[in-house]
């Protein structure tokens, strides 16, 4: 039956046809894959960069064309790395470029079933006064026997996996300064 036979473009049969049974070579190629070209490949410039979310330092090529991040990989130049990422690490594009992030400060109101936008400068201080409330009515400045506590058990601490090394070290010396001693990481998580 000759409409059962496949057509000189069908996969199977340039395989069969170029002696290529397992499609490794030429017959896996269509005209749709030749035309196909990495999205670096229009890169103005590749910047190289450290991943920020924690110690290890691994490398990574930023790829930009007209100040616009395009990609960023794993530097293979890196004697840390060797090009590999981790998960956090391979998804710092989306960190930096996506557009699902909340770019404006989100506040319900105790009791309140909505989020409202409201000013930076407004949320500072919201945290800044319950912070300051809840360390002055758990302080504990020292021991029942006399001993030095200067801490309070009243504030914690949980940082987000997005955070870079800069950043939780400086939230851990803010914390410590306030007396908290329940400081953790996701990351370390």
């Amino acid at each position: 039956m000759a409409g059962d036979r496949p057509k000189p473009g069908w996969p199977a049969w340039r395989q069969l046809v170029s002696g290529d049974p397992v499609g490794l070579g030429e017959s896996a190629f269509s005209p749709r894959s030749d035309s196909l070209k990495a999205r670096i490949s229009e890169a103005d410039r590749t910047v190289g960069s450290i991943c920020p979310y924690c110690g290890v330092g691994c490398g990574q090529k930023v790829y930009v064309q007209d100040e616009k991040i395009l990609g960023i990989e794993g530097d293979y130049d890196s004697p840390i790395s060797r090009g590999c990422l981790c998960p956090k690490g391979a998804a710092t594009m989306q960190l930096v470029t996506g557009t699902h992030r909340v770019k404006t400060v989100l506040y319900r109101r105790p009791y309140g079933t909505r989020w409202e936008e409201i000013p930076l400068e407004r949320a500072m201080d919201l945290v800044a006064r319950r912070v300051q409330k809840t360390r002055d009515e758990t302080w504990e400045d020292q021991h029942e026997k006399g001993h030095p506590l200067r801490r309070n058990l009243g504030i914690a601490h949980l940082g987000g996996a997005t955070l870079d090394n800069e950043e939780n070290y400086l939230i851990k010396k803010l914390f410590s300064s306030l007396g908290m001693v329940q400081v953790e990481n996701q990351a370390r998580i």
